[in-house]
Protein backbone atom coordinates (compact mmCIF):
# COMPACT_ATOMS: atom_id res chain seq x y z
CA UNK A 1 0.00 0.00 0.00
CA UNK A 2 0.90 3.34 -0.95
CA UNK A 3 1.59 4.71 2.43
CA UNK A 4 2.91 8.27 1.63
CA UNK A 5 3.92 10.52 -1.06
CA UNK A 6 6.04 13.59 -1.13
CA UNK A 7 6.71 16.22 -3.73
CA UNK A 8 8.96 19.34 -3.95
CA UNK A 9 9.26 21.85 -6.32
CA UNK A 10 7.44 20.01 -9.06
CA UNK A 11 5.63 21.97 -12.00
CA UNK A 12 2.51 24.09 -9.62
CA UNK A 13 3.91 22.03 -6.38
CA UNK A 14 6.30 23.82 -4.08
CA UNK A 15 5.94 21.22 -1.50
CA UNK A 16 3.67 18.60 -0.39
CA UNK A 17 3.40 15.77 2.12
CA UNK A 18 0.34 13.59 1.22
CA UNK A 19 -0.71 10.45 3.49
CA UNK A 20 -2.72 7.82 1.82
CA UNK A 21 -5.32 5.18 3.41
CA UNK A 22 -6.34 1.71 2.18
CA UNK A 23 -9.87 1.86 0.43
CA UNK A 24 -10.87 4.24 -1.72
CA UNK A 25 -8.64 7.58 -1.92
CA UNK A 26 -10.38 10.21 -3.84
CA UNK A 27 -9.21 13.22 -5.75
CA UNK A 28 -10.96 16.27 -6.66
CA UNK A 29 -10.76 19.67 -7.58
CA UNK A 30 -11.05 22.29 -9.42
CA UNK A 31 -9.96 22.32 -13.56
CA UNK A 32 -6.55 22.65 -13.57
CA UNK A 33 -5.62 23.23 -10.11
CA UNK A 34 -3.12 20.37 -10.84
CA UNK A 35 -4.51 16.63 -10.23
CA UNK A 36 -2.51 14.98 -12.82
CA UNK A 37 0.66 16.69 -11.37
CA UNK A 38 0.07 14.17 -7.94
CA UNK A 39 0.08 11.20 -10.62
CA UNK A 40 3.19 12.73 -12.76
CA UNK A 41 4.92 12.91 -10.02
CA UNK A 42 3.93 9.02 -8.47
CA UNK A 43 5.25 8.56 -12.34
CA UNK A 44 8.43 9.92 -11.65
CA UNK A 45 9.01 7.88 -8.08
CA UNK A 46 8.07 4.73 -9.93
CA UNK A 47 11.09 5.30 -12.62
CA UNK A 48 8.68 6.98 -15.49
CA UNK A 49 10.49 9.47 -17.87
CA UNK A 50 11.64 12.85 -17.02
CA UNK A 51 9.88 16.21 -18.41
CA UNK A 52 12.49 18.82 -17.97
CA UNK A 53 9.69 21.16 -17.96
CA UNK A 54 8.28 19.73 -15.24
CA UNK A 55 10.62 21.19 -12.53
CA UNK A 56 9.32 24.45 -10.97
CA UNK A 57 12.58 26.40 -10.02
CA UNK A 58 15.35 25.57 -12.14
CA UNK A 59 17.69 26.67 -9.20
CA UNK A 60 16.60 23.85 -7.03
CA UNK A 61 16.19 19.97 -6.94
CA UNK A 62 13.17 18.53 -8.07
CA UNK A 63 12.18 15.59 -5.52
CA UNK A 64 10.03 12.78 -5.29
CA UNK A 65 9.49 10.15 -2.31
CA UNK A 66 7.17 7.28 -2.46
CA UNK A 67 6.93 5.20 0.85
CA UNK A 68 4.97 1.80 0.89
CA UNK A 69 3.97 -1.01 3.23
CA UNK A 70 4.57 -4.18 2.18
CA UNK A 71 2.07 -7.48 2.73
CA UNK A 72 3.89 -10.99 2.80
CA UNK A 73 3.23 -11.39 -1.00
CA UNK A 74 4.72 -8.25 -1.51
CA UNK A 75 7.43 -8.46 0.19
CA UNK A 76 8.04 -12.68 -1.31
CA UNK A 77 8.01 -11.33 -4.53
CA UNK A 78 10.46 -8.21 -4.01
CA UNK A 79 12.67 -10.45 -2.79
CA UNK A 80 12.71 -12.79 -5.94
CA UNK A 81 13.44 -9.29 -7.98
CA UNK A 82 16.95 -8.31 -5.43
CA UNK A 83 15.07 -5.66 -3.87
CA UNK A 84 15.21 -5.47 -0.43
CA UNK A 85 12.47 -4.11 1.86
CA UNK A 86 13.05 -2.45 5.75
CA UNK A 87 10.76 -3.24 8.32
CA UNK A 88 7.62 -3.89 6.01
CA UNK A 89 8.38 -1.08 3.67
CA UNK A 90 9.96 0.21 1.03
CA UNK A 91 11.06 4.18 -0.24
CA UNK A 92 11.48 4.94 -3.65
CA UNK A 93 12.47 8.15 -4.93
CA UNK A 94 13.73 10.47 -7.85
CA UNK A 95 15.87 13.33 -7.35
CA UNK A 96 16.14 15.55 -10.78
CA UNK A 97 18.95 17.77 -10.67
CA UNK A 98 19.63 19.92 -13.53
CA UNK A 99 19.33 17.42 -16.84
CA UNK A 100 20.24 14.43 -14.54
CA UNK A 101 18.44 12.92 -11.66
CA UNK A 102 19.30 10.71 -9.16
CA UNK A 103 17.38 7.17 -8.39
CA UNK A 104 17.22 5.29 -5.20
CA UNK A 105 15.39 2.53 -3.18
CA UNK A 106 15.54 2.66 0.92
CA UNK A 107 18.41 5.35 0.27
CA UNK A 108 20.45 3.14 -2.29
CA UNK A 109 21.31 4.58 -5.67
CA UNK A 110 19.99 2.23 -8.38
CA UNK A 111 19.12 2.96 -12.39
CA UNK A 112 16.10 4.48 -13.21
CA UNK A 113 14.93 1.30 -14.04
CA UNK A 114 14.69 -0.66 -10.95
CA UNK A 115 11.98 2.03 -9.85
CA UNK A 116 10.00 0.88 -12.43
CA UNK A 117 10.60 -2.98 -11.40
CA UNK A 118 9.53 -2.14 -8.06
CA UNK A 119 6.84 -0.01 -9.26
CA UNK A 120 5.26 -2.87 -11.07
CA UNK A 121 5.73 -5.08 -8.35
CA UNK A 122 3.72 -2.76 -6.24
CA UNK A 123 1.22 -0.86 -8.50
CA UNK A 124 -1.01 -0.79 -11.34
CA UNK A 125 -2.24 2.41 -12.90
CA UNK A 126 -4.65 2.57 -15.39
CA UNK A 127 -5.47 5.55 -17.69
CA UNK A 128 -6.48 6.58 -20.53
CA UNK A 129 -3.53 4.22 -22.17
CA UNK A 130 -4.88 1.17 -20.24
CA UNK A 131 -8.04 1.98 -21.89
CA UNK A 132 -6.76 2.22 -25.79
CA UNK A 133 -4.44 -0.59 -25.11
CA UNK A 134 -8.24 -2.86 -24.53
CA UNK A 135 -8.44 -2.16 -28.81
CA UNK A 136 -5.16 -4.17 -29.16
CA UNK A 137 -6.08 -8.25 -29.11
CA UNK A 138 -2.45 -8.59 -28.19
CA UNK A 139 -3.29 -7.43 -24.93
CA UNK A 140 -6.04 -9.52 -24.18
CA UNK A 141 -4.34 -12.85 -24.12
CA UNK A 142 -1.63 -11.30 -20.99
CA UNK A 143 -5.11 -10.09 -19.08
CA UNK A 144 -6.42 -13.98 -19.56
CA UNK A 145 -3.44 -14.94 -18.23
CA UNK A 146 -3.51 -13.18 -15.68
CA UNK A 147 -6.86 -14.42 -14.67
CA UNK A 148 -5.31 -18.00 -14.80
CA UNK A 149 -1.90 -17.46 -13.33
CA UNK A 150 -2.20 -19.74 -10.55
CA UNK A 151 -2.44 -22.68 -12.23
CA UNK A 152 -1.06 -21.67 -16.03
CA UNK A 153 2.09 -20.51 -15.02
CA UNK A 154 3.81 -24.40 -13.45
CA UNK A 155 2.81 -25.56 -16.96
CA UNK A 156 4.67 -22.44 -18.89
CA UNK A 157 7.59 -22.78 -16.56
CA UNK A 158 7.21 -26.67 -18.31
CA UNK A 159 6.34 -25.29 -21.48
CA UNK A 160 9.49 -22.78 -22.02
CA UNK A 161 12.60 -24.86 -22.33
CA UNK A 162 10.46 -27.55 -24.43
CA UNK A 163 9.88 -24.89 -26.88
CA UNK A 164 13.28 -23.63 -27.02
CA UNK A 165 15.13 -27.16 -27.54
CA UNK A 166 12.02 -27.60 -30.41
CA UNK A 167 13.22 -24.12 -32.04
CA UNK A 168 17.00 -25.27 -32.11
CA UNK A 169 16.03 -28.21 -33.14
CA UNK A 170 13.94 -26.49 -35.95
CA UNK A 171 17.03 -24.36 -37.21
CA UNK A 172 19.54 -27.53 -37.21
CA UNK A 173 17.09 -29.04 -39.27
CA UNK A 174 16.67 -26.08 -41.65
CA UNK A 175 20.35 -25.36 -41.93
CA UNK A 176 21.05 -29.31 -42.37
CA UNK A 177 19.04 -29.49 -45.15
CA UNK A 178 21.40 -28.61 -47.99
CA UNK A 179 22.01 -29.72 -51.97
CA UNK A 180 23.95 -32.65 -52.81
CA UNK A 181 26.65 -29.98 -53.89
CA UNK A 182 26.56 -27.71 -51.29
CA UNK A 183 27.06 -30.74 -49.06
CA UNK A 184 30.11 -32.23 -51.14
CA UNK A 185 31.50 -28.66 -50.33
CA UNK A 186 31.36 -28.67 -47.15
CA UNK A 187 32.96 -32.27 -46.51
CA UNK A 188 35.88 -30.80 -48.32
CA UNK A 189 36.24 -27.89 -46.23
CA UNK A 190 35.44 -29.75 -43.06
CA UNK A 191 37.97 -32.47 -43.90
CA UNK A 192 40.74 -30.10 -44.35
CA UNK A 193 40.19 -28.71 -41.42
CA UNK A 194 40.21 -31.70 -39.36
CA UNK A 195 43.44 -33.12 -40.94
CA UNK A 196 44.91 -29.94 -41.30
CA UNK A 197 44.97 -29.58 -37.10
CA UNK A 198 45.09 -33.50 -36.67
CA UNK A 199 48.63 -33.30 -38.57
CA UNK A 200 49.66 -30.53 -36.55
CA UNK A 201 49.05 -32.72 -33.30
CA UNK A 202 48.77 -29.87 -31.01
CA UNK A 203 49.38 -30.33 -27.52
CA UNK A 204 47.90 -27.82 -24.95
CA UNK A 205 50.27 -25.23 -23.35
CA UNK A 206 52.63 -25.88 -26.01
CA UNK A 207 52.82 -22.28 -27.53
CA UNK A 208 53.62 -21.13 -24.10
CA UNK A 209 57.04 -23.21 -23.47
CA UNK A 210 57.97 -22.94 -27.09
CA UNK A 211 57.27 -18.83 -26.81
CA UNK A 212 59.57 -19.05 -23.63
CA UNK A 213 62.29 -21.41 -25.40
CA UNK A 214 62.12 -19.08 -28.95
CA UNK A 215 62.99 -16.16 -26.24
CA UNK A 216 66.32 -17.60 -24.68
CA UNK A 217 67.17 -18.94 -27.91
CA UNK A 218 67.02 -15.91 -30.07
CA UNK A 219 68.96 -13.90 -26.80
CA UNK A 220 71.87 -16.45 -26.55
CA UNK A 221 73.75 -15.78 -29.50
CA UNK A 222 73.82 -12.04 -27.69
CA UNK A 223 74.75 -13.36 -24.30
CA UNK A 224 77.97 -15.71 -25.71
CA UNK A 225 78.95 -12.94 -27.87
CA UNK A 226 79.02 -10.38 -24.77
CA UNK A 227 80.39 -12.74 -22.35
CA UNK A 228 83.25 -14.06 -24.78
CA UNK A 229 84.44 -10.16 -25.23
CA UNK A 230 84.60 -9.64 -21.17
CA UNK A 231 86.58 -13.12 -21.17
CA UNK A 232 89.13 -11.41 -23.77
CA UNK A 233 89.28 -7.85 -22.38
CA UNK A 234 90.06 -10.11 -18.29
CA UNK A 235 92.24 -13.03 -20.53
CA UNK A 236 93.75 -11.22 -23.68
CA UNK A 237 96.46 -9.49 -24.43
CA UNK A 238 96.09 -7.40 -21.59
CA UNK A 239 95.83 -10.60 -19.17
CA UNK A 240 94.44 -8.55 -16.55
CA UNK A 241 94.76 -11.71 -13.61
CA UNK A 242 98.66 -12.11 -15.07
CA UNK A 243 99.16 -8.29 -14.12
CA UNK A 244 97.27 -8.47 -11.05
CA UNK A 245 99.67 -11.29 -9.75
CA UNK A 246 102.38 -9.53 -10.92
CA UNK A 247 101.89 -6.26 -9.08
CA UNK A 248 101.04 -8.45 -5.69
CA UNK A 249 105.23 -10.25 -6.12
CA UNK A 250 105.97 -6.85 -6.98
CA UNK A 251 104.64 -5.77 -3.26
CA UNK A 252 105.56 -8.54 -1.30
CA UNK A 253 109.42 -7.88 -2.03
CA UNK A 254 109.19 -4.77 -0.24
CA UNK A 255 106.20 -5.50 2.68
CA UNK A 256 109.12 -5.54 5.46
CA UNK A 257 110.23 -1.66 4.64
CA UNK A 258 106.24 -0.42 5.31
CA UNK A 259 102.92 -1.75 7.33
CA UNK A 260 100.75 -0.06 4.84
CA UNK A 261 102.42 -1.66 1.56
CA UNK A 262 101.80 -5.00 3.78
CA UNK A 263 97.71 -3.70 3.41
CA UNK A 264 97.89 -2.73 0.40
CA UNK A 265 99.66 -6.40 -0.74
CA UNK A 266 96.89 -8.35 0.98
CA UNK A 267 94.27 -6.02 -0.69
CA UNK A 268 95.38 -7.05 -4.39
CA UNK A 269 95.90 -10.45 -2.92
CA UNK A 270 91.77 -10.36 -2.27
CA UNK A 271 91.06 -8.96 -5.16
CA UNK A 272 93.28 -11.76 -7.14
CA UNK A 273 91.16 -14.19 -5.25
CA UNK A 274 87.87 -12.14 -6.76
CA UNK A 275 88.87 -12.34 -10.05
CA UNK A 276 90.31 -16.15 -10.31
CA UNK A 277 86.57 -17.34 -9.38
CA UNK A 278 85.23 -14.63 -11.72
CA UNK A 279 87.13 -15.91 -14.14
CA UNK A 280 86.09 -19.79 -13.75
CA UNK A 281 82.60 -18.80 -13.82
CA UNK A 282 82.33 -17.20 -16.62
CA UNK A 283 84.34 -19.77 -18.70
CA UNK A 284 81.68 -22.57 -16.83
CA UNK A 285 78.56 -19.89 -18.02
CA UNK A 286 80.05 -19.55 -21.84
CA UNK A 287 80.43 -23.05 -21.90
CA UNK A 288 76.97 -23.76 -21.26
CA UNK A 289 75.35 -21.74 -23.69
CA UNK A 290 75.49 -23.83 -26.67
CA UNK A 291 73.29 -21.95 -29.20
CA UNK A 292 72.19 -24.78 -32.07
CA UNK A 293 70.57 -22.87 -35.26
CA UNK A 294 68.78 -25.83 -36.64
CA UNK A 295 66.80 -26.24 -33.10
CA UNK A 296 66.10 -22.66 -33.56
CA UNK A 297 64.66 -22.88 -37.00
CA UNK A 298 62.31 -25.57 -35.61
CA UNK A 299 60.93 -23.64 -32.98
CA UNK A 300 61.07 -20.79 -34.96
CA UNK A 301 58.55 -23.41 -37.60
CA UNK A 302 56.02 -24.88 -34.73
CA UNK A 303 55.48 -21.33 -33.65
CA UNK A 304 54.23 -20.01 -36.95
CA UNK A 305 52.51 -23.19 -37.87
CA UNK A 306 50.86 -23.09 -34.11
CA UNK A 307 49.61 -18.82 -34.47
CA UNK A 308 48.21 -19.63 -38.14
CA UNK A 309 46.09 -21.99 -36.87
CA UNK A 310 44.98 -20.08 -33.79
CA UNK A 311 44.58 -17.16 -36.52
CA UNK A 312 42.07 -19.15 -38.04
CA UNK A 313 40.26 -21.27 -35.35
CA UNK A 314 40.62 -19.33 -31.99
CA UNK A 315 42.98 -17.99 -29.60
CA UNK A 316 44.03 -20.35 -27.95
CA UNK A 317 44.94 -24.13 -28.56
CA UNK A 318 42.33 -25.32 -26.87
CA UNK A 319 40.20 -23.15 -29.51
CA UNK A 320 42.06 -24.66 -32.14
CA UNK A 321 41.27 -28.39 -30.79
CA UNK A 322 37.94 -27.64 -30.08
CA UNK A 323 37.22 -26.44 -33.94
CA UNK A 324 38.64 -30.28 -34.66
CA UNK A 325 36.12 -31.62 -32.83
CA UNK A 326 32.99 -29.88 -34.06
CA UNK A 327 34.65 -30.67 -37.35
CA UNK A 328 34.36 -34.50 -37.03
CA UNK A 329 31.00 -33.80 -35.92
CA UNK A 330 29.81 -31.98 -38.47
CA UNK A 331 31.52 -34.56 -40.86
CA UNK A 332 29.72 -37.54 -39.06
CA UNK A 333 26.62 -35.52 -40.01
CA UNK A 334 27.26 -34.75 -43.57
CA UNK A 335 28.96 -38.38 -44.51
CA UNK A 336 25.96 -40.20 -43.09
CA UNK A 337 23.65 -36.98 -44.17
CA UNK A 338 20.03 -39.12 -44.60
CA UNK A 339 20.76 -41.03 -40.92
CA UNK A 340 21.09 -37.61 -39.35
CA UNK A 341 18.20 -35.81 -40.96
CA UNK A 342 16.30 -39.05 -40.03
CA UNK A 343 17.35 -38.62 -36.67
CA UNK A 344 17.17 -35.01 -36.22
CA UNK A 345 13.38 -35.04 -37.77
CA UNK A 346 12.60 -37.85 -35.20
CA UNK A 347 13.93 -35.53 -32.46
CA UNK A 348 11.60 -33.24 -33.42
CA UNK A 349 8.65 -35.11 -33.72
CA UNK A 350 9.50 -36.66 -29.92
CA UNK A 351 9.82 -32.19 -29.54
CA UNK A 352 7.07 -31.59 -30.93
CA UNK A 353 4.66 -34.06 -29.15
CA UNK A 354 5.76 -32.65 -25.98
CA UNK A 355 5.27 -29.17 -26.90
CA UNK A 356 1.56 -29.90 -27.94
CA UNK A 357 1.21 -31.70 -24.69
CA UNK A 358 2.17 -28.75 -22.89
CA UNK A 359 0.43 -26.35 -25.21
CA UNK A 360 -3.06 -28.17 -24.91
CA UNK A 361 -3.07 -28.13 -21.54
CA UNK A 362 -2.35 -24.54 -21.25
CA UNK A 363 -5.03 -24.36 -23.81
CA UNK A 364 -7.47 -26.42 -21.19
CA UNK A 365 -6.93 -23.99 -18.67
CA UNK A 366 -7.10 -20.67 -20.18
CA UNK A 367 -10.27 -22.16 -21.75
CA UNK A 368 -11.85 -22.71 -18.62
CA UNK A 369 -10.68 -19.84 -17.28
CA UNK A 370 -12.15 -17.80 -20.38
CA UNK A 371 -15.39 -18.82 -19.63
CA UNK A 372 -15.33 -18.14 -16.07
CA UNK A 373 -13.80 -15.00 -16.62
CA UNK A 374 -16.63 -13.94 -19.73
CA UNK A 375 -19.05 -14.82 -17.23
CA UNK A 376 -17.92 -12.69 -14.15
CA UNK A 377 -17.14 -9.69 -16.52
CA UNK A 378 -21.02 -10.39 -18.00
CA UNK A 379 -22.10 -10.05 -14.09
CA UNK A 380 -19.21 -6.94 -13.69
CA UNK A 381 -20.79 -4.93 -16.81
CA UNK A 382 -24.66 -5.29 -15.66
CA UNK A 383 -23.61 -3.65 -12.18
CA UNK A 384 -22.10 -1.08 -14.82
CA UNK A 385 -25.38 -0.25 -16.35
CA UNK A 386 -24.60 -2.47 -19.19
CA UNK A 387 -28.01 -4.56 -19.10
CA UNK A 388 -27.93 -6.13 -21.79
CA UNK A 389 -24.18 -6.62 -22.94
CA UNK A 390 -22.82 -9.81 -23.68
CA UNK A 391 -19.02 -11.04 -23.40
CA UNK A 392 -16.82 -13.83 -24.75
CA UNK A 393 -13.35 -14.77 -24.74
CA UNK A 394 -12.70 -16.01 -28.05
CA UNK A 395 -9.93 -18.40 -28.22
CA UNK A 396 -7.65 -19.15 -31.28
CA UNK A 397 -4.54 -21.31 -31.82
CA UNK A 398 -1.40 -19.36 -33.67
CA UNK A 399 2.54 -20.49 -34.11
CA UNK A 400 4.12 -22.24 -31.37
CA UNK A 401 5.60 -19.68 -28.67
CA UNK A 402 6.96 -20.02 -25.08
CA UNK A 403 3.35 -19.73 -24.39
CA UNK A 404 2.09 -21.89 -26.06
CA UNK A 405 0.11 -21.73 -28.88
CA UNK A 406 -2.98 -19.89 -28.18
CA UNK A 407 -4.38 -15.78 -29.10
CA UNK A 408 -7.33 -14.81 -27.16
CA UNK A 409 -9.85 -11.53 -28.06
CA UNK A 410 -12.27 -10.16 -26.40
CA UNK A 411 -15.68 -9.97 -27.87
CA UNK A 412 -18.42 -7.67 -26.82
CA UNK A 413 -22.25 -6.99 -28.00
CA UNK A 414 -23.47 -4.31 -26.20
CA UNK A 415 -27.35 -4.25 -27.73
CA UNK A 416 -29.96 -6.84 -27.31
CA UNK A 417 -29.98 -9.11 -30.93
CA UNK A 418 -26.17 -7.36 -32.20
CA UNK A 419 -23.46 -10.16 -32.88
CA UNK A 420 -20.36 -10.59 -30.45
CA UNK A 421 -17.98 -8.23 -32.30
CA UNK A 422 -13.82 -7.09 -31.71
CA UNK A 423 -13.88 -5.18 -28.37
CA UNK A 424 -11.86 -2.56 -30.77
CA UNK A 425 -15.05 -2.52 -33.11
CA UNK A 426 -17.73 -1.68 -31.26
CA UNK A 427 -16.66 0.15 -27.68
CA UNK A 428 -16.84 3.96 -27.66
CA UNK A 429 -14.22 5.45 -25.29
CA UNK A 430 -16.59 5.68 -21.91
CA UNK A 431 -18.01 2.05 -22.79
CA UNK A 432 -14.02 0.97 -23.16
CA UNK A 433 -13.23 2.46 -19.59
CA UNK A 434 -16.39 0.96 -18.04
CA UNK A 435 -15.24 -2.49 -19.47
CA UNK A 436 -11.60 -1.88 -18.24
CA UNK A 437 -13.19 -1.56 -14.77
CA UNK A 438 -15.22 -4.22 -15.36
CA UNK A 439 -12.23 -6.82 -15.98
CA UNK A 440 -10.10 -5.06 -13.19
CA UNK A 441 -12.98 -5.78 -11.17
CA UNK A 442 -12.98 -9.82 -11.66
CA UNK A 443 -9.08 -9.83 -11.95
CA UNK A 444 -8.84 -8.08 -8.89
CA UNK A 445 -9.34 -11.65 -7.26
CA UNK A 446 -6.08 -12.72 -8.98
CA UNK A 447 -4.21 -10.36 -8.44
CA UNK A 448 -2.35 -9.47 -5.27
CA UNK A 449 -0.90 -6.34 -6.17
CA UNK A 450 -1.98 -3.99 -3.29
CA UNK A 451 -2.62 -0.74 -4.63
CA UNK A 452 -4.36 0.24 -7.75
CA UNK A 453 -4.73 4.06 -9.21
CA UNK A 454 -7.24 5.07 -12.13
CA UNK A 455 -7.05 8.12 -14.32
CA UNK A 456 -10.03 9.31 -16.12
CA UNK A 457 -11.86 6.06 -15.25
CA UNK A 458 -14.85 8.41 -15.43
CA UNK A 459 -14.67 9.94 -19.24
CA UNK A 460 -17.51 9.64 -20.91
CA UNK A 461 -19.80 8.88 -18.26
CA UNK A 462 -22.44 10.36 -15.97
CA UNK A 463 -26.09 9.57 -14.42
CA UNK A 464 -27.26 6.06 -13.30
CA UNK A 465 -24.06 5.17 -15.39
CA UNK A 466 -21.97 6.98 -12.83
CA UNK A 467 -23.80 5.70 -9.82
CA UNK A 468 -22.69 2.28 -11.31
CA UNK A 469 -19.04 2.86 -11.54
CA UNK A 470 -19.11 4.29 -8.60
CA UNK A 471 -20.05 1.13 -7.09
CA UNK A 472 -17.79 -1.07 -8.82
CA UNK A 473 -14.85 1.28 -7.94
CA UNK A 474 -16.21 0.89 -4.53
CA UNK A 475 -16.06 -3.02 -4.67
CA UNK A 476 -12.37 -2.93 -5.92
CA UNK A 477 -11.30 -1.18 -2.74
CA UNK A 478 -12.55 -3.41 -0.61
CA UNK A 479 -9.35 -5.14 1.04
CA UNK A 480 -7.06 -3.11 -1.11
CA UNK A 481 -6.12 0.35 -1.83
CA UNK A 482 -7.28 2.50 -4.81
CA UNK A 483 -6.01 5.81 -5.79
CA UNK A 484 -8.15 8.11 -8.00
CA UNK A 485 -8.81 11.12 -9.69
CA UNK A 486 -12.47 12.15 -10.16
CA UNK A 487 -14.64 14.69 -11.69
CA UNK A 488 -18.01 13.10 -10.69
CA UNK A 489 -19.87 13.57 -7.30
CA UNK A 490 -21.06 9.70 -7.42
CA UNK A 491 -17.52 9.13 -6.88
CA UNK A 492 -16.43 11.05 -4.94
CA UNK A 493 -19.30 10.49 -2.47
CA UNK A 494 -17.90 6.96 -1.46
CA UNK A 495 -15.11 7.85 -0.64
CA UNK A 496 -12.59 6.55 2.37
CA UNK A 497 -10.58 8.91 2.64
CA UNK A 498 -11.04 12.78 0.01
CA UNK A 499 -8.71 14.78 -0.66
CA UNK A 500 -8.84 18.46 -2.33
CA UNK A 501 -6.41 19.85 -5.06
CA UNK A 502 -5.84 23.75 -5.15
CA UNK A 503 -4.76 26.42 -7.01
CA UNK A 504 -3.92 29.29 -5.38
CA UNK A 505 -1.37 32.99 -6.33
CA UNK A 506 0.90 33.98 -3.71
CA UNK A 507 3.83 35.78 -4.12
CA UNK A 508 3.45 36.41 -7.69
CA UNK A 509 3.44 32.87 -8.48
CA UNK A 510 0.72 29.69 -8.87
CA UNK A 511 1.00 26.94 -6.73
CA UNK A 512 -1.34 23.98 -5.69
CA UNK A 513 -1.54 22.37 -2.62
CA UNK A 514 -3.10 19.16 -1.59
CA UNK A 515 -5.15 18.35 1.65
CA UNK A 516 -7.35 15.60 3.08
CA UNK A 517 -11.07 17.09 3.94
CA UNK A 518 -13.13 16.28 6.83
CA UNK A 519 -16.55 15.05 7.21
CA UNK A 520 -18.26 18.84 6.27
CA UNK A 521 -15.32 19.46 3.72
CA UNK A 522 -16.42 16.84 1.95
CA UNK A 523 -20.18 17.82 1.85
CA UNK A 524 -18.76 20.99 1.05
CA UNK A 525 -16.72 20.10 -2.20
CA UNK A 526 -19.56 17.36 -3.24
CA UNK A 527 -22.13 20.35 -3.35
CA UNK A 528 -19.26 22.34 -5.63
CA UNK A 529 -19.35 19.08 -8.17
CA UNK A 530 -22.88 19.14 -7.98
CA UNK A 531 -23.78 22.97 -8.15
CA UNK A 532 -20.61 24.87 -9.83
CA UNK A 533 -20.36 27.99 -8.90
CA UNK A 534 -23.85 28.55 -7.24
CA UNK A 535 -23.75 26.88 -4.11
CA UNK A 536 -27.63 27.15 -2.51
CA UNK A 537 -29.29 25.26 0.32
CA UNK A 538 -30.59 22.33 -2.15
CA UNK A 539 -27.32 22.13 -3.83
CA UNK A 540 -26.06 21.51 -0.43
CA UNK A 541 -29.02 19.25 1.17
CA UNK A 542 -28.06 16.95 -2.61
CA UNK A 543 -24.76 16.56 -1.48
CA UNK A 544 -25.51 15.37 2.23
CA UNK A 545 -28.42 12.77 0.76
CA UNK A 546 -25.68 11.73 -1.78
CA UNK A 547 -22.85 11.27 0.98
CA UNK A 548 -25.38 9.37 3.50
CA UNK A 549 -27.02 7.48 0.88
CA UNK A 550 -23.63 6.15 -0.92
CA UNK A 551 -22.15 5.22 2.75
CA UNK A 552 -25.47 3.42 3.67
CA UNK A 553 -25.64 1.52 0.39
CA UNK A 554 -22.43 0.20 1.22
Amino acid sequence: MLENLRVENLALIEKEEIEFSEGLNVMTGETGAGKSIILGALDLALGGKINRGMVRNNEKDAFVEAVFSLNGSEEEKLKESDLESFDGQIILSRRIKGTKSVARINGETVPAARLRQAGELLIDIYGQSEHQSLSDPKKHLPLLDSFVKKDLDPVLEKLSPVYKEYSSLQKELKEADVDESERKRDISYLTHVSEEIEEAALKPGEDEELEEKYRRMSGAEKVARSLSEVDGLLYGQADVLSLIGQSQRALSEINDYDDSIQNLSQTLGDAYDILDGFSHDLRDTVDDLTFDPQEFDEVSRRLDLINDLKAKYGRTIEDVIQAKEEADLKLEKLNDHAAYMESLRKKIKDAQARLDALCEEAEKIRQKGAEELAKQVRESLKSLNFLKADFEVELTRKNYSDNGFNAAQFMISTNPGEPLKPLSQVASGGEMSRIMLALKTVLASADDIGTMIFDEIDTGISGRTASAVARELKKVSVGRQVILITHLPQIAALSDKHFLIEKSATNDSTVSSIRPLSEDEIIKELARMIGGDVITDAVTESAKELRAGSVKSL
